[in-house]
């Protein structure tokens, strides 16, 4: 099971019959965000480099439809997710229906019956399946924590804003095919993260970062691949994500639907009392 929710999980819903009523209300966004970081001027005597860096960062968050992007609270996909077996495709996919709230609330329906639902509430999660409800296993929470605290979405609200964070240009590249330019953040916990920008769009072609792995020491590097962009309710949405580890994808998703800003009930991210007494 652990291995198939690492492959199946997420993440960030695919096309899927009878999807849950909609309310009509919209949820506001927040009008009291900060703005970014990489919106400010160079300072005097920065490096051309990190300043080159800098505006490349803001060009992308202008390309993804500011601060629209930066603002969003909820999301709400459907879509079909497909699992990979060392770097090739295995199994026909299935259809996801996924629904997040920020920074920390996500919940991923799997299967035609959505019978397979996966929670996680700030650093816990839990999971439902025909066998019941338990916690989600230590490895694959570990999974995804890392997943969203390297996010995008983290990146561009949370990391730039962090006092001493670093810029770097580090070229032109290639990423997906497409001529990009690249920019590495590096955060003072010595966490960084590496973003390939389409020259033309600006739009982000793929992020990467890596982490060691506490048993091997190994370093591990995870890729994510975007594609197809669209606009959504003034946002640049990616309709294909491609994720990977040290060079082999491992889970790739479709969306055929996407909301912004709808309201979500918090009984979506409440874990059930079965999972509750299990932890305890």
């Amino acid at each position: 099971m652990k291995r198939l929710l690492l492959i199946l999980l997420l993440t960030t819903g695919l096309f899927a019959q009878n999807p849950p009523a909609q309310p009509a209300q919209t949820m506001p966004p927040d009008t009291k965000a900060p703005p970014a970081v990489a919106d400010a001027p160079a300072q005097p005597g920065e490096d051309p480099g990190a300043a080159r860096a800098r505006r490349l960062i803001s060009e992308m968050i202008q390309a993804l439809g500011g601060r629209a992007y930066l603002t969003y609270t909820t999301v709400q996909q459907q879509g079909r997710t497909y699992g990979f077996s060392r770097g090739e495709p295995a199994g026909s996919g299935a259809p996801f229906w996924r629904f997040y709230q920020w920074p920390n609330k996500e919940r991923t329906e799997l299967l035609k019956t959505r019978e397979w639902i996966i929670v996680f509430n700030g650093d816990r999660g839990w999971e439902r399946t025909y066998h019941g409800v338990s916690p989600v296993e230590k490895e694959d929470l570990q999974d995804y924590l890392r997943r969203r605290h390297y996010s995008l979405e983290n990146v561009l609200r949370n990391w730039i804003n962090e006092p001493g964070i670093a810029f770097f240009y580090e070229g032109v590249a290639t990423a997906g095919r497409h001529p990009a330019e690249q920019v590495s953040l590096l955060n003072i916990r010595n966490e960084g993260v590496t973003i390939y920008i389409d020259q033309n769009t600006r739009l982000p072609i793929m992020k990467k970062f890596t982490w060691r792995d506490p048993e091997t020491r190994e370093r591990v590097e995870e890729s994510e691949l975007y594609d197809n962009y669209k606009s959504v309710q003034g946002i640049m949405t990616p309709q294909a994500t491609t994720r990977a580890r040290n060079g082999l994808n491992t889970n790739q998703r479709f969306i055929s639907s996407i909301t912004y800003n709808q309201p979500l009930p918090e009984t979506l991210f409440q874990p059930p009392a079965q999972a509750e007494q299990k932890r305890n």
